[in-house]
């Protein structure tokens, strides 16, 4: 089946996903590579492409960051600022509803991260146009969903193979002369499900600073 990935597409998933309703005090946590990063990084200004329901961009806003969670998703961004609203956060974060094939922040950023984000066009081209928008000596941190039949994705259902990439794959797109690779790598992660059930993600995670 070929995923469109466009604004109704989403819609409809954050709509019918279970962590959109408050009633069921789901509340999906960080991945654990944007809460390290947190933590390692001194606070500073960061992009959340593609926040859904605002789990890493909050993590980022807890640990002192000016963030910005940008997103197709109308829905998925009115849960993230209802989970704002419940916490109390030391840095700030402002949510907007964007296109990202399309859209042009005004600034480049200390951090900018994407996490199982899929737009309206190819999986690579989305991560070069989202690189472009760190500042220099900035950080550009990037999970994606490896191909594997037998992983899944948060939501217990696997990944479709159009939003699938590899770590080499993303290393080749950020020029040599640019950027210094931190960290390339896949790996399995396990993780509770919004229903419960333990799920097994195989997830690609590049990071790079970049010099220029």
């Amino acid at each position: 089946m070929t995923h469109s990935f466009d604004k109704d597409y989403w819609e409809q998933h954050w709509h019918e996903a279970p962590d959109t309703d408050p009633d069921t005090g789901h509340e999906p946590p960080a991945n654990p590579y944007v809460a390290r990063l947190a933590a390692e990084l001194p606070a500073g200004t960061a992009l959340d492409a593609g926040c859904g329901t605002g789990a890493e961009a909050l993590e980022l806003a807890a640990a002192g960051w000016d963030v910005v969670g940008a997103d197709v998703s109308a829905s998925a961004l009115a849960t993230a600022a209802r989970r704002a609203e419940a916490q109390t956060l030391s840095g700030s974060v402002t949510w907007t509803e964007a296109d990202l094939t399309a859209w042009e922040p005004s600034r480049r950023f200390d951090l900018v991260t994407t996490n199982y984000a899929h737009p309206a066009m190819p999986q690579l081209a989305f991560y070069s146009r989202v690189a472009e928008w760190v500042a220099p000596g900035g950080t550009l941190l990037i999970v994606g969903h490896a191909h594997d039949d037998d992983a899944s994705t948060a939501h217990g259902h696997h990944p479709p193979e159009e939003a699938t990439v590899t770590a080499e794959a993303i290393r080749a797109l950020l020029d040599p002369a640019a950027w210094d690779i931190t960290v390339a790598e896949e790996h399995p992660r396990s993780m509770t499900a919004p229903d419960g059930t333990r799920v097994t993600l195989r997830d690609v995670v590049v990071s790079a600073t970049r010099r220029t």
